[in-house]
C-alpha cells in the first residue's frame, strides 16, 4: 500500500485539516504537500506550513497575507490570498486533495480540483449537496473520484458491495442526536450558541455543531448519501445513536445489515480515504466492545428538528432547492451565532425561502455554468433569508 505522493489540504487549519496533518505525521507521510489553504487563521497556517513546507501557503482574507509573507520569510513557502487564490491553489497538479473549506465557500476551489482528476477526499458537504451529480461526473470525466469523508459516509463506502448495489434495500445514517437530544420544544427554544456548539461526543467548528444540533447536518448527508452512492430518498433513513460507535449501516435484500463501528475519531475515515482501496497503518484508537456501553437507537423527532424533514423534501424537490436549502441554512446559522435570531429561528428562516423560491433547474451537467448557476441560486437563497431575518429581528 503507498500513500499519495502529492497532496493539498484546503481548510487546513480547521478541524479536519489538523486532522489530516495529524494522521500524515502517525502514518509517516513521506511525500510533498503542495498547497495548505486556509481561512483566516493565519497564525496556525504559518506554523503548520513552517513544519510541513508546502510549496503554497494561501489564505482566504486577503488582509492577512501581509502577515502570512512575514511569517513565511526565508522559508520558500510561496504565499497567496483570496477567493481567487483559492481556486487557483486547487488546481495545482496533485494526486490527493482534502476538501475541507467549510460552507459554500468551499464549492468553488472542490469544482476546481475536481478538473484536475485527482482523488477529492470530500469533507465539504455543502459541494455535494448543492451540486452533488454534475461534481461526481466532472471528477470522473477527468480520471479522478469523489471520495466521503463524513464519518456516515465513510462507513457507508466501506460496506457498500457495488456488485450488489441492485440488492441495497436500505441505507441508514446515524446521529448522535446532539446537544439538544433530551430536550422539550420550549427549552431548544430558548438554547444559546454556547450550548448548541457543545457537541457531546466529536469536535467540530461552530458551524457544522449547530448543523448537528438541528439535525440539519443529517439532513445534508441524506442528500449527499444519495448523490454519492446513486440513492432514492426512499432507500435513506436516519436513527438517532448517541454513543457515535456504529456509523451506519447498509442494508441488503436478503436481510443482511452491515455496519461500520469505531471510535468517535475524524482521523479514521480520513485514513479510509487516504489509501482507499487499501488500508493505511497509524496507531488509531481502538473499539473496545466490552467498555463502549449499551448502543442505543431512536427514531428523529421531526417536530423538535424540522431541518432534518426539510432537507429530505428539497432532495425529493431536487432542482436547485437543495442548494438553496444550504443556502438559507448557512446565513441563518450566522444569524444564531451572531444572537440575532433564536436557534428554533434556524429551521423556521429555511423553510420560509424554501416555499418562497423556485427550484430552478437540476444542474447535471459539467460545465462552468453549472457552478455559476449553483452559486447564483445560493446567492438568492442567502439574500431571501437575510430578509426573513431581518423581519424576525424586527418584530423580536
Amino acid at each position: 500500500m503507498r500513500l499519495p505522493e502529492r497532496i493539498s489540504i484546503l481548510g487546513s487549519t480547521g478541524s479536519i485539516g489538523c486532522s489530516t496533518l495529524d494522521l500524515l505525521e502517525k502514518a509517516g507521510f513521506g511525500g510533498a504537500i503542495e498547497v495548505l489553504a486556509a481561512g483566516r487563521n493565519v497564525d496556525r497556517l504559518i506554523e503548520q506550513a513552517r513544519r510541513w513546507r508546502p510549496a503554497l501557503a494561501v489564505t482566504a482574507d486577503e488582509g492577512t497575507l501581509p502577515r502570512l509573507r512575514e511569517g513565511l520569510a526565508g522559508t520558500g513557502v510561496e504565499a497567496a490570498a483570496g477567493e481567487a487564490a483559492l481556486v487557483e491553489a486547487a488546481l495545482r497538479p496533485v494526486d490527493w486533495v482534502m476538501s475541507a473549506i467549510v460552507g459554500a465557500a468551499g464549492l468553488p476551489p472542490t469544482w476546481a480540483a475536481a478538473g484536475t482528476g485527482a482523488v477529492i477526499a470530500l469533507a465539504n458537504k455543502e459541494s455535494l449537496v448543492c451540486c452533488g451529480p454534475a461534481l461526481m461526473h466532472r471528477a470522473e470525466e477527468h480520471g479522478g473520484r469523489v471520495l466521503p469523508v463524513d464519518s456516515e459516509h465513510s462507513a457507508i463506502l466501506q460496506v457498500f458491495e457495488v456488485r450488489n448495489a441492485a440488492q441495497v434495500a436500505c441505507v441508514t445514517l446515524t446521529a448522535s442526536g446532539g446537544p439538544f437530544r433530551d430536550w422539550s420544544a420550549a427549552r431548544i427554544a430558548r438554547a444559546t450558541p454556547q450550548e448548541a456548539v457543545a457537541h457531546p461526543n466529536w469536535s467540530m467548528g461552530a458551524k457544522i455543531s449547530v448543523d448537528s444540533a438541528t439535525l440539519m447536518n443529517k439532513g445534508l448527508e441524506t442528500i449527499e448519501a444519495a448523490y454519492l452512492f446513486g440513492l432514492r430518498p426512499d432507500q435513506l433513513d436516519v436513527v438517532i445513536h448517541p454513543q457515535s460507535v456504529i456509523h451506519s449501516l447498509v442494508r441488503y435484500a436478503d436481510g443482511s445489515s452491515l455496519a461500520q463501528l469505531g471510535p468517535p475519531d475524524m482521523r479514521t475515515p480520513i485514513a479510509v480515504a487516504l489509501a482507499w482501496p487499501d488500508r493505511t497503518a497509524w496507531p488509531a484508537p481502538a473499539l473496545d466492545l466490552t467498555t463502549c456501553g449499551p448502543l442505543t437507537f431512536e427514531a428523529p423527532d421531526l417536530t423538535r428538528f424540522p431541518a432534518l424533514r426539510l432537507a429530505r423534501e428539497a432532495l425529493a424537490a431536487g432542482g436547485e432547492a437543495p442548494a438553496v436549502l444550504n443556502g438559507a441554512n448557512e446565513a441563518a446559522v450566522r444569524a444564531f451565532l451572531d444572537r440575532r435570531i433564536g436557534f428554533s429561528d434556524i429551521a423556521a428562516v429555511v423553510e420560509e425561502v424554501l416555499e418562497g423560491m423556485g427550484h430552478g433547474q437540476s444542474h447535471q451537467g459539467a460545465g462552468n455554468g453549472v457552478l455559476e448557476g449553483v452559486m447564483a441560486a445560493d446567492r438568492r437563497a442567502r439574500r431571501g433569508a437575510q430578509d426573513v431575518i431581518e423581519r424576525r429581528a424586527n418584530a423580536a
